[in-house]
């Protein structure tokens, strides 16, 4: 499996902070995500610079056109970064950090936007708390609902509680709700496992001494790997419940259960199985194949449940669990059981 690349130090930043958005045809929302940054730059503290960093993942909608177009007369400096593909997400925010001058990398999707303020409280925690690696925020949807932004590192323990049901059934019990850590107070800041890639401040030194994102995962799990070896490295994972940012991707994303896993949605859940097995064989060897049966029997008494049933949402639900287990061995052969990465763009 590749190793990560190291960011090279730089002599001096010329500014505080770079803001990092990755953009694959998402030109209207991009132009949004644009238009918060510029209102957070313009609320930083006098002195305080910053840059926008736009990677282009090879949009066929006019974004790379529209970022140029309308925003390089911006009076915070907005350079785009052209890809002749889809990079994904790591490889693509790998790219903006090796031209990024400054010391701490914000990390933003091009869904999302910041709330007045927000910015400038990321900036400030940082540098209050030198040992943090990595900071996030809260995040909430369009409808102000909150989402997952901070969670427990994965583990065999933490799959079972989601496949079973019973972390979404009990999410206040401390034992039932650690996947996404629906137990803990949100407005109460916190240690913890990993922090969702929506948003993201990052320390150059965390870098530096962990590496960049691995190459091999191409979407999902970048964010668990890049958090668990910058804890390795001595840094701390840290959840800021101040620093609000609005995500719509999290909106989008919980159609997938309701959905015929058939085009876009099975394809992701093929994406995030990937990953899934990329990431258990990197950091715990053979307990990706325990993955692999453990997700296979979950779907398989789904499918067997369901498949006498007159209830047409019942009888869907089996027919799903059937497209799953077919994802789950698709992947398992496509990554030689978490071995290798397919090869990019997924």
């Amino acid at each position: 499996m590749e190793g990560c690349a190291t960011v090279i130090l730089l002599p001096s930043y010329p500014f505080a902070v770079s803001v990092i958005v990755i953009s694959f045809n998402t030109c209207d929302l991009l132009r949004e995500c644009l238009q918060s940054i510029l209102a957070e730059c313009d609320r930083l503290p006098q002195g305080v610079a910053a840059e926008i960093l736009v990677v282009d993942n090879a949009s066929a909608d006019g974004s790379a056109e529209m970022v140029a177009r309308e925003f390089s007369a911006s009076a915070t400096p907005v350079r785009i970064i052209r890809s002749d593909l889809n990079l994904g997400f790591g490889v693509a925010n790998n790219l903006a950090f090796e031209v990024a001058n400054s010391e701490f990398l914000v990390l933003l999707n091009s869904d999302a936007f910041f709330h007045p303020g927000a910015l400038s409280l990321a900036l400030e925690h940082m540098r209050a708390n030198p040992a943090v690696g990595i900071g996030g925020g809260r995040l909430v949807g369009r409808d102000g609902a909150p989402q997952p932004s901070a969670r427990s590192s994965p583990s065999i323990w933490l799959n079972i509680l989601v496949l079973t049901g019973l972390s979404e059934r009990f999410p206040h019990s401390r034992i039932f709700g650690a996947p996404d850590r629906t137990w803990a107070n949100p407005l109460q800041p916190a240690d913890v496992g990993w922090l969702t890639g929506a948003f993201l401040i990052v320390r150059r030194e965390a870098l530096v001494k962990a590496g960049l994102f691995d190459p091999v995962f191409f979407l999902y799990y970048e964010e668990v790997d890049l958090c668990r070896r910058a804890k390795a490295a001595g840094f701390r994972i840290l959840y800021w419940p101040d620093v609000v940012v609005t995500h719509i991707g999290g909106e989008s994303s919980r159609q997938f259960d309701s959905l015929n896993l058939s085009g876009h949605a099975g394809e992701v859940l093929l994406w995030r199985v990937r990953s899934t097995f990329l990431y258990y064989r990197k950091h715990h060897g053979w307990q990706a194949r325990l993955v692999l049966w453990l997700e296979l029997t979950v779907y398989w008494l789904a499918r067997l449940r369901s498949s006498r049933s007159r209830n047409p949402v019942r009888r869907q639900a089996g027919e799903d669990a059937a497209v799953q287990m077919r994802l789950l061995r698709q992947a398992w052969r496509e990554t030689k059981g978490g071995r290798i990465s397919p090869p990019s763009p997924w």
